[in-house]
């Protein structure tokens, strides 16, 4: 993850993850941890597989606005993906070269919630009038850094934010969080050996304290058996509402991905191997089970 801070895509994604690093203790516990058993040698070599966002499905935000930054930046629009429990759709955008992480952006179907639940969310959106992301210039990445730490609404009640919790944990979270960064992810597979192995990497997170979410069992492994995703538990962290009222709520989180070799290329050597020799893409079920790592079930047990 070493941005050469000379495109707009190097500077905005620096920007995001310095600001992320600072606010999610797990990523410099975990960093630490691998430099230390000399498995990297500092946080630039970590390959991070992808980031992920969360938005509303509103007039003006949700993915139709936030896909503009990074379509503007190189990424492709790849598969859409649907989470029906959830209440949410998504997509992953694959990036302008093997040296940027995929994105995947998801937005809640706000239309699909109760009408209290709708009514607290356009209380504080539809002030939006025009999408947001038109305004920023797109070439200039430390906007487009500020932009996505930018409080597009103001902050909720704690009582609203309670009353989303109990209907939609997803939507409690994006409307304090807005469009903060909620996870990036480490690629497992490209680490050294002994530790390219989730089960392996994993067993190195759970000796140092690191608590994973268990939802779906600790390993999440799609249908074919290529995608192994693992997460931690989003730390809680003493927020203060409108009105000066405090609340411990989730914040982000850290993500684990063990992509496998495709059954064509079965016969590489492992040297020969490089990103387009492995699975590709997401699982929604998979994914299901990580958005939960921001979820009271997985903080509180």
């Amino acid at each position: 993850m070493n941005f050469n801070a000379q495109t707009p895509l190097d500077q905005f994604l620096s920007v995001l993850f310095e600001r992320y690093m600072e606010n999610v203790p797990d990523v410099k516990k975990i960093t630490q941890a691998m430099i230390s058993k000399g498995i990297i040698g500092s946080q630039d070599e970590i390959v991070n597989d992808h980031i992920a966002f969360r938005t509303l499905g509103v007039p003006h935000l949700g993915l139709a606005s936030l896909e503009k930054i990074f379509l503007a930046n190189g990424y492709k629009k790849m598969d859409p993906y649907f989470f029906k429990e959830k209440k949410l759709d998504a997509y992953w955008y694959a990036p302008p070269s093997p040296a940027y992480p995929r994105i995947f952006v998801s937005e809640l179907r706000v239309k699909d919630l109760s009408a209290e639940a709708q009514a607290i969310i356009h209380k504080y959106t539809d002030g939006i009038t025009s999408d947001p992301v038109d305004a920023i210039d797109l070439s200039n990445g430390q906007a487009i850094g500020e932009f996505l730490h930018q409080p597009l609404w103001e902050t909720p009640t704690k009582a609203e934010y309670a009353r989303l919790l109990e209907e939609s944990e997803y939507a409690a979270w994006v409307i304090y969080n807005r469009y903060y960064l909620n996870h990036y992810t480490i690629s497992v597979h490209a680490l050294k050996e002994g530790y390219n192995k989730l089960s392996q990497f994993n067993a190195l997170l759970e000796s140092i304290g690191v608590k994973l979410n268990t939802s779906g069992g600790v390993i999440k492994e799609s249908a074919d058996g290529l995608l192994l995703q693992s997460s931690t538990v989003a730390p809680v962290n003493e927020v203060e509402f409108a009105g000066g009222e405090k609340m411990a709520i989730a914040g982000s989180y850290v993500e684990f991905a063990e992509r496998r070799v495709l059954p064509q290329f079965a016969h590489l050597n492992a040297d020969d191997v490089t990103r387009e020799h492995r699975r590709d893409g997401f699982e929604a079920n998979n994914a299901d089970k990580i958005f939960e790592s921001t979820y009271t079930e997985q903080i509180n047990k």
